[in-house]
């Protein structure tokens, strides 16, 4: 994964000063990268069953339904507030300074289907505990958790706690 790691752009002061910013537009446009990300994940979870890959909004959506139609698998959106337009189950989490909230469809998951939660980076790991919360809400059994990058120094794996957690690249 040195190869991938070598396509991802690191931005100095965006969003704002002092962030470093993990830049995959570089990682997409190659497409000898995006592939090696794509069979990566995949290979990694492919005797697994999976029955549904939960995208997160909005980069888990480059990646989840790509790795889903490589598994055989389903793929379910995991949006902002008021985007989906059916009944939806919501979770609040904490921020560093404020809330933030994220909604599935109720009939998303069937109660026992094997579920992956795939995202683009785990930093503080909130986001990907409260998409853990809401997949087993809706009693789907959590597989584990991919992502592409992991920020290893802001620990986001200590907010998932007996998840399997996959990360392609570390930082």
């Amino acid at each position: 994964m040195e190869t991938v790691k070598k396509l991802i752009r690191e931005v100095p002061d965006f969003p704002k000063k002092g962030i470093l910013f993990y830049d995959i537009t570089t990682l997409l446009k190659d497409a000898q990268g995006f592939r090696r990300v794509i069979d990566g994940l995949t290979e990694i979870f492919r005797d697994q069953e999976i029955d549904l890959v939960c995208g997160i909004e909005a980069r888990g959506f480059i990646f989840a339904p790509t790795v889903a139609f490589a598994l055989g698998a389903g793929f379910v959106p995991v949006r902002k507030p008021h985007k989906l337009p059916a009944e939806t189950e919501s979770v609040t989490y904490d921020l560093e300074y404020g809330t933030d909230s994220l909604e599935i469809h109720k009939d998303a998951i069937t109660p026992g289907q094997r579920v992956l939660l795939l995202d683009d980076v785990l930093a503080t790991g909130g986001t990907a505990a409260a998409v853990a919360r809401l997949i087993r809400k809706l009693q789907g059994e959590l597989v584990g958790a991919a992502f592409v990058i992991e920020l290893d120094f802001l620990g986001g794996r200590k907010k998932l706690d007996g998840i399997e957690i996959t990360s392609l690249v570390h930082y």
